[in-house]
């Protein structure tokens, strides 16, 4: 029989040395993660750049952003997130921010699988998250996931309804200019 591995908390994980590695902690469990290749940072900040605008009356839009969804033992970091500001004037600054952000957005890349971001779209969903979008820089496409479960694939020429947040839509055309 196998041994059960030994999970940590967040304040066990800070502890850890520094690495040139990046991190992140999923369920107690250390796990290794990539850094973003040009491809994705720049996808990244074309998300902030298109959301900030549309979305500043609901909350604040940034990268890379660490959330705390499990409160003692998961430490992960969204692409792209959106906190309200109700949330974002209740959070601790000297801590991270406790729950899933109000939408989460992960671009697909090499190191995911269909199979770990539709776990993490529901964990997320689970946890306070509105919506989750995966956004696909090969396929040009957008999944927004609901709390309901189905998910919405948009492609060129769609636009993706921002309601859930007081505004109006976003131009997939637009993301992938």
């Amino acid at each position: 029989m196998a041994a059960l591995p030994q999970l940590i908390t967040v304040e066990e994980f800070r502890r850890l040395p520094e690495s040139e590695l990046a991190y992140e902690l999923h369920f107690g469990e250390v796990v290794a993660t990539t850094q973003p290749r040009p491809r994705q940072w720049l996808l990244q900040r074309r998300l902030v750049k298109l959301l900030e605008p549309r979305l500043k009356e609901f909350g604040e839009v940034g990268v890379e952003i660490p959330f705390r969804a499990l409160q003692e033992f998961d430490l992960r970091v969204a692409d792209v997130a959106l906190i309200s500001h109700a949330r974002m004037a209740a959070m601790d600054i000297d801590d991270d921010f406790r729950g899933a952000p109000d939408l989460v957005i992960e671009v697909k890349s090499p190191s995911n699988t269909e199979r770990q971001l539709r776990q993490l779209a529901t964990f997320c969903l689970t946890r306070d998250a509105t919506e989750f979008w995966i956004v696909d820089p090969d396929q040009k496409s957008v999944t927004v996931f609901h709390r309901d479960g189905v998910p919405a694939v948009f492609n060129s020429g769609d636009s993706i309804s921002l309601s859930a947040f007081g505004a109006g839509e976003l131009p997939v055309d637009e993301i992938f200019a």
